[in-house]
């Protein structure tokens, strides 16, 4: 196992075309392994611009231009990629926001499909239905490769402490999350919530998002970040375009579990409710 990794984010400003966005994500990429990155996470939609009346036309098969793109990225750069998250169209037409991971040889070791869909009515702030196009997930894949173990979680599913805390029992050491928060719900919950998870979990989270665009139709609030398993924030972006790098310690997720062994201090004898009223 490594006992440390060096990874970037690119938070990157995601337009209308493709091929430009494709164009801006190689080169990002690129850049961050010319300067050591190990690993590399891309945000959610980094391909699409994430408008619903839009998602349809962008979506692709597995596999199609997109993630082999991704592929070929990974394996000339020998790096674990996150392709952040894509619409993805199955055999049966249904569109899933899917995030695929590469190893250094291009091969996918990852799958996630969102599983919680963001459909939220927030008077005169936010309105968005992601069901409106997409399909939901059923399933949290762990990936381990080379003694690491960790999963992908997209955007709304952190809010979700079940999801975390599954994959976390399940010896997860990290989470990486490829997400397009707002300017509604940015400033409130981002920080928090990924702080959160890592204290609740003991272990690094990894949050990707989209560079601000001013002339999108969706406001990404930007400000990747990561978190160590005591909850500081190591690194972390603005609004704007950036790459942000962290070097994880993995002994830091021991160390802090055997400390303050809150895992296995969890009583499920009594985690459930009372219908007696009592």
């Amino acid at each position: 196992m490594r006992e440390k990794l060096k990874l970037a984010i690119c938070q990157m400003q995601v337009s209308a075309c493709k091929k430009d966005n494709l164009d801006k994500a190689g080169d990002m990429v690129n850049k961050a392994c010319c300067r050591g990155a190990q690993m590399v996470i891309l945000p959610e939609m980094f391909n699409a611009p994430y408008q619903t009346d839009l998602l349809a036309e962008y979506a692709e098969s597995f596999p199609g231009p997109t993630t082999d793109f991704l592929s070929d990225l990974a394996r000339r750069n020998s790096i674990f990629l996150v392709g952040g998250s894509i619409p993805e169209k199955d055999a049966q037409g249904r569109i899933y926001n899917c995030s695929y991971t590469f190893d250094e040889q291009g091969h996918v070791i990852g799958k996630h499909r969102k599983i919680h869909l963001f459909d939220v009515d927030i008077p005169g702030q936010l309105y968005f239905k992601e069901s409106d196009v997409f399909t939901a997930g059923d399933t949290l894949q762990l990936i381990q490769y080379h003694g690491l173990v960790w999963a992908v979680l997209i955007c709304y599913d952190i809010r979700f402490p079940e999801l975390a805390r599954m994959a976390a029992l399940e010896g997860a050491q990290m989470l990486v999350i490829p997400a397009a928060f707002n300017h509604t719900t940015g400033p409130a919950h981002w920080e928090l919530l990924m702080r959160t998870r890592a204290v609740d979990n003991q272990l690094f989270v990894v949050a990707a998002s989209p560079a601000l665009n001013p002339e999108a139709s969706y406001q990404a609030w930007g400000h990747s970040l990561v978190v160590d398993p005591w909850g500081t924030v190591i690194s972390a972006a603005g609004s704007g375009e950036d790459t942000i790098y962290a070097e994880l310690d993995w002994t830091m997720v021991d160390k802090v579990r055997r400390e303050l062994p809150l895992l296995k201090h969890r009583r499920t004898d009594v985690y459930q409710l009372n219908h007696n009223g009592v």
